[in-house]
């Protein structure tokens, strides 16, 4: 008794000596120094925890001055009062009245103390800015509070004050874990007053604050003196208060320590961390919070969604084509991403989109290039991101409905139930609009956005008009203001698939201008709208359809009723205008476009035909318009995005088959006036069939390699066994239940499956060409069918220079001593089914070839003779390449000299050419190599090589030459890339001689075959992948990490200083496609999908840790030199500690990546004697492999273990990977995991 009555007298003392100071001024130093000699006195141990509470309770709020809070700072800076238990007093307190178990959640009332500054904060904004201060100077200084002598006491203080285990649920009350609750409450604080204070508290799901940040009685005893404390002054200071708040909850979140900790409540408090989510995207989404506080949870962290921005990245590339299309890839990527980072829909949604419209930015002012990409880019980013969005919706909602209709049978089923995805997607739109950077239009599609805006403004003005206003909408009639970027498109998107309604336009921000249109819109414009009212297809109205995308299903699928039912001529408009717009930038319908045209390509026999020849032959002409409008390189790519390459092959097999069979005796005028034959539109057929695998590819690619590529190469048969194989699942599974839901029921396709002994002649082309490229030609008969054949193609070709076939094919198949005829005799002779031509034109190039060789024919007239060959059977171009690249690969023709006499030179702009190529290695981190062979001349390439470039450069650049081209280009790539250098520069020099603006695109082409040749250069450019990802890059491009440093952001001399610096997976990517694949693809699904179902409590390890793997996989297949080199640089890179906001996690990333190469390389690489490396580094690896994908295991090792092997990381100075263990440990382990962050720092 005696005892408590001396501390009474002691804080009574205390008190007196703070008032007789208060009232002197005091200088708050010497009263700090006589309170501690006063309290050492009395044997009170400090920091004192009374001493706390009686300085919060002097100044809240009868002595809320200057001074106290400057006694209090002081207290507080000379540590007699621990500043953590101060900050609690002074937050918001709560007393406990009732508890109760509703259902299985602990509900307790909260009734707030008086003394306490945030919910006074707009009576006493000065106490608030002090307060705030306080946070800033001491919230963020843990290291001594937690090392003091009453850490444990002050702890359960706090949690007395605050009531943290019951708010959180949480019945550990260590004390690590409470200073976890505790800065978690801070935070949570500050951010519901500051919505308050921003008038939002409507926008989130509980309409009010669940701490009381507002005092209600306050307005009843102040309410007289209301007008002497609201003066401008004080309205100032609670207004800048606000935005105090919101910069302190963005240093919490980009502090080092503190981000940490709050990872920590993300963990364990996974409730109560979604509402806080959900508040920061309503701050963020009205501009109140800063990018900066945002950069870690708000928003989605670029490194995150890395594996999306490289797949997309792979899926543009135009010299292949995927069998398997970019949505159902895409859509299993990114559940699985989710999955495995543990984030929710909204950051992963927002994660996607981000990542598509970096793609469309890194192609928005690129370079020109003879592959266009831009429309595929857009493709990917209205098309295929939406409907992988949809996919994902729809999914979640259909499970939702089977639920509710087993539990409410009575209720109807067309009641629409709105999933969490469904509302991630429309937060993560909304959030879009932070992202103004990314949402600028390219210029080609700025009419399209302004638009759309112009449509939702429209909307908000209460105007309602039609859609033949929008068509024929000009500049003049667009809103004042109105500017509509490509957030815009994908809102309109997404609309179009029922994702959202319109009350997407009234979102706030979404539309800047009030309409000021005209109410008088006429009555009838051409089209689309004047197409549904019933106008006839006149030549105005086609020519407005084919320039303008239908923007619905029922207005495609008029046009595919015309092509079906329609005319002759009806029919050939139909297919114009589904081939126009529609399929390029018809991207709300676009899948529907696909594949109505790939069903038209397959016309069903009508009922009353009855003729020999196939029903197909009739056709020509309308099939002809579909060919030659899907043949352009964007087109190919969007039927590849699509998935549709393997029913489009099985389309258009019958047609090679049919009118490569069929001789050119009938002929069909068309509205130009060409003549149109069975060989053109075999030869349309028959290339753009070629292009859906790597025909051109020539053997280059095992010589290559010490070992044959792993994985099925593409081919005829390939693609037929896809083919068959969807058309015999579909509709069998639940996801193909929801794509029918989707397809138009006037689609008819053909369902029987096909095989290649359905094609006989295709096959024996097949097995032909096969041949060629695996041994030279031989059994060339003379006086057979094909060696006739042989014999007039040869007259056809040099006919113009006098030289008889006899003088050219004498050398290689002894041939007939007929002479040269006339032209009309020839072509007569020339009447045969493409197929016969196709056989005997290997024959043909051998003859061409060496005759040329031997000097019988001048460089000029073979290129001259190989034109006038295409020209006559464009089909044959195929062969030519197919030819030329397996001769170039035998290496048994002599390089003939690029003099600019008897063939092209180069030599205007090789060496501008080769300074460039160097420019973009060293941009790379890469160190040119020495490339030069000794003794070789720097202008030469062997002669098959030299005549397939001076046969391309002979074409002109227009549309009709643009498909035979793409042919042409990629096999030229492909064996420059192989041939020794300098082979490839000199074809750039060459093609960039003849197109100027393509300069830049074929230096930078070029500059990727430079790792063909130098494995230390392949070695260097994966070193460089990783060090840019991670930030780790002395280059100023690449320091920042992430991935602008390792993509890029498109390249061209329309950046400043010239060539624009080239980001190095900008070349890996293209290297490793050059230099052949393995089943990377399904190894990274396999590798997905073994980890996704560990569940969702996933650290952002996996933000880096999964584009590693991708780039690991990559790298795989592209190394010809797997040594020990490429592993020991992954160990020994040493990224550390960065904020949360800015974590990459490296070191987790590259030994898991490790990890995961080590195995690829023992299966891929036995027996190439692989050094080891050291049990440390294997023990971290295994640990690192275990925090980064397997964190339901962690949980079910004992706390005592995690603790020991975290003492054990850290004697191995592995602060990081010891932290993420503990980390992972849950509730029981997570105070210790604060504690060493705390005391690392890190």
């Amino acid at each position: 008794m005696a005892v408590s009555v001396a501390e009474g007298q002691v804080w009574e003392s205390v008190l007196e000596q703070t008032k007789s100071a208060q009232e002197k001024n005091s200088d708050p130093l010497l009263w700090a120094v006589q309170l501690s000699s006063r309290l050492n006195s009395a044997g009170v141990s400090l920091p004192s925890i009374d001493l706390a509470h009686l300085l919060v309770s002097h100044i809240c709020w009868d002595n809320n001055l200057p001074i106290t809070w400057k006694f209090l700072e002081k207290a507080l800076t000379a540590n007699l009062a621990p500043s953590m238990l101060v900050l609690a007093l002074l937050s918001i307190r709560t007393l406990i009245t009732e508890t109760w178990l509703k259902g299985m959640v602990l509900v307790f009332a909260l009734v707030t103390v008086d003394d306490m500054v945030i919910p006074n904060r707009k009576f006493h904004p000065t106490a608030y800015r002090l307060y705030m201060e306080l946070l800033r100077r001491h919230a963020f200084s843990l290291k001594c509070q937690i090392n003091g002598p009453n850490y444990q006491t002050i702890m359960k203080s706090i949690d007395d004050v605050l009531h943290l285990s019951l708010i959180f649920g949480i019945q550990v009350s260590e004390p690590g874990l409470l200073l976890v609750e505790f800065v978690f409450l801070i935070v949570l604080q500050l951010l519901d007053a500051s919505l308050e204070d921003e008038g939002l508290l409507e926008h989130i799901p509980e309409k009010k604050s669940i701490w009381p940040t507002v005092t209600e009685d306050m307005d009843i005893y102040i309410a007289d003196n209301c007008n002497k404390m609201r003066n401008e002054q004080h309205d100032v200071l609670y207004k800048g208060n606000t935005m105090i708040a919101i910069e302190i909850i963005g240093e919490f979140l980009q502090n080092k320590v503190t981000s940490r900790i709050l990872f920590l409540a993300w963990r364990n408090m996974p409730s109560h961390w979604e509402a806080f989510i959900q508040k920061l995207r309503v701050l963020a989404a009205n501009g109140s919070l800063t990018s900066s506080s945002g950069q870690y949870h708000g928003t989605s962290p670029s490194a995150l969604w890395l594996p999306i921005d490289l797949f997309l990245e792979d899926a543009m590339d135009g010299s292949k084509v995927a069998a398997t299309g970019a949505t159902e890839t895409l859509t299993g990527l990114v559940k699985a991403l989710q999955a495995v980072n543990g984030t929710t829909w909204h950051d992963t949604f927002l994660g996607l989109w981000i990542a598509a419209l970096r793609l469309v930015q890194r192609e928005r002012d690129i370079s020109e290039g003879p592959i266009p990409r831009l429309d595929t880019c857009l493709c990917m980013l209205f098309s295929i991101t939406t409907l992988v969005v949809a996919n994902i919706v729809e999914e979640e909602e259909s499970e939702l409905m089977d639920e509710s209709d087993c539990s409410r049978m009575n209720q109807t089923k067309e009641k629409q139930i709105t999933g969490r995805c469904r509302k991630d997607l429309i937060s993560s739109l909304q959030m879009l609009i932070n992202y103004e950077a990314l949402l600028t239009p390219p210029q080609s599609i700025c009419s399209v956005a302004n638009q759309t805006a112009a449509k939702a403004i429209m909307f908000v003005s209460g105007l309602t008009v039609g859609n033949g206003y929008y068509e024929c909408m000009s500049v003049n009639d667009m809103p004042m203001n109105c500017s509509g970027n490509l957030r815009h498109l994908i809102v309109e998107a997404c609309i179009a698939r029922n994702l959202l309604d319109t009350s997407a336009y009234l979102w706030p921000g979404y539309v800047n201008a009030r309409a000021n249109i005209p109410h008088s819109v006429p009555s009838q414009v051409p089209g689309w709208s004047s197409l549904m009212k019933g106008s006839p297809l006149t030549p105005a109205l086609i020519n407005a359809l084919i320039a303008t995308p239908a923007s619905s299903l029922p207005e495609i699928e008029k046009i595919y009723e015309i092509a079906t039912k329609g005319s002759n001529d009806e029919k050939i408009s139909a297919a114009s205008i589904l081939c126009g717009a529609s399929l390029v930038r018809g991207w709300n319908i676009q899948e529907q476009a696909v594949m109505f045209i790939t069903s038209l390509l397959s016309p069903q026999v009508p009922a009353n035909y009855s003729g020999s020849e196939s029903h197909l032959i009739s056709y020509a002409p309308f099939l002809n318009v579909l060919l030659v409008g899907i043949s352009s390189v964007d087109c190919v790519q969007i039927f590849s995005l699509h998935g549709m390459v393997p029913l489009l092959a099985g389309a258009l097999m019958p047609l090679c088959e049919v009118f490569g069979s069929t001789a050119p005796n009938v002929s069909w005028t068309l509205p130009t006036g060409e003549e149109l034959t069975t060989h053109a539109v075999f030869s349309n057929a028959f290339t753009l069939l070629l292009r859906l695998w790597k025909f051109d590819h020539p053997p280059v690619e095992h010589v290559m390699r010490d070992a044959t590529p792993v994985g099925s190469q593409p081919s005829p048969e390939y693609l037929l066994l896809v083919r068959n194989s969807k058309i015999s699942a579909f509709g069998k599974s639940p996801k193909d239940r929801l794509k029918i839901k989707r397809i138009s029921k006037n689609l008819n396709f053909p369902t029987e499956l096909i095989f290649m002994d359905s094609f006989p002649k295709l096959k024996c082309w097949y097995r032909q060409h096969q041949e060629c490229i695996a041994s030279t030609l031989s059994g060339l008969v003379q006086g057979t069918t094909v060696h006739q054949t042989v014999d007039a193609l040869l007259n056809m070709m040099f006919r113009k220079i006098g030289r008889g076939s006899q003088s050219l094919t004498s050398t290689t198949s002894g041939s007939s001593s007929s002479s040269a005829t006339g032209a009309e005799d020839i072509l007569i002779r020339l009447k045969l089914p493409a197929w016969d031509i196709l056989e005997g034109t290997p024959y043909v190039l051998d003859a061409a070839l060496t005759a040329c060789a031997h000097g019988r024919i001048a460089p000029r007239e073979l290129a001259t003779g190989l034109k006038d060959l295409a020209d006559f059977l464009p089909a044959t171009l195929g062969t030519i390449v197919s030819y030329f690249s397996a001769e170039v690969t035998r290496g048994i023709w002599k390089p003939v000299f690029m003099n600019g006499t008897d063939w092209p030179s180069p030599l205007a702009n090789l060496s501008i050419v080769e300074q460039q190529i160097k420019k973009i290695i060293a941009a790379t981190g890469v160190d040119f190599p020495s490339l030069a062979t000794e003794g070789s001349s720097p202008a030469m390439l062997p002669l098959p090589l030299a005549a397939l470039v001076s046969l391309a450069i002979t074409y002109k650049l227009d549309k009709t030459s643009e498909r035979f081209l793409c042919l042409i280009g990629p096999a030229l790539n492909s064996l420059g890339g192989g041939c020794p250098w300098p082979c490839m520069p000199i074809i750039s020099a060459l093609w960039a001689q003849k197109v100027k603006r393509w300069n830049d695109f074929l230096v930078f082409s070029a500059s990727c075959t430079v790792f063909h040749h130098n494995s230390d250069a392949v070695v260097q450019l994966l070193r460089s992948c990783f060090t840019s990802t991670l930030g780790l890059s002395p280059s100023i491009i690449c320091s920042n990490g992430g991935v602008g440093a390792v993509l890029g952001h498109g390249f061209g001399s329309h950046f400043a200083g010239g060539m624009a610096p080239v980001a190095p997976d900008c070349q890996e990517w293209i290297v490793k496609e050059e230099n052949g694949e393995t089943e990377e693809d399904e190894v990274r699904t396999e590798i997905w999908a073994s980890f996704s179902w560990k569940g969702n409590d996933t650290s952002q390890t996996c933000c880096c840790t999964w584009g590693f793997i991708d780039l690991a996989l990559r790298w795989i297949r592209l190394s010809p030199i797997i040594d020990q080199r490429n592993i020991t640089f992954l160990v020994h890179i040493n990224p550390y500690s960065r904020p949360l906001g800015t974590w990459r996690c490296s070191f987790h990333a590259m030994r898991l990546c490790t990890c995961l190469l080590r195995c690829s390389l023992w299966y891929l690489c036995m027996g190439r004697g692989l050094g080891l490396i050291c049990i440390q580094t294997e023990t971290k690896g295994f640990l690192s492999l275990l925090v980064g994908c397997t964190h339901k295991w962690v949980l079910d090792i004992n706390v005592d273990v995690l603790k020991r092997l975290s003492n054990g990381l850290r004697q191995w100075n592995e602060k990081e990977l010891a932290i993420a263990l503990l980390g992972l440990g849950g509730a029981d382990a997570a105070g210790t995991a604060a504690e060493l962050i705390i005391k690392t720092g890190a």
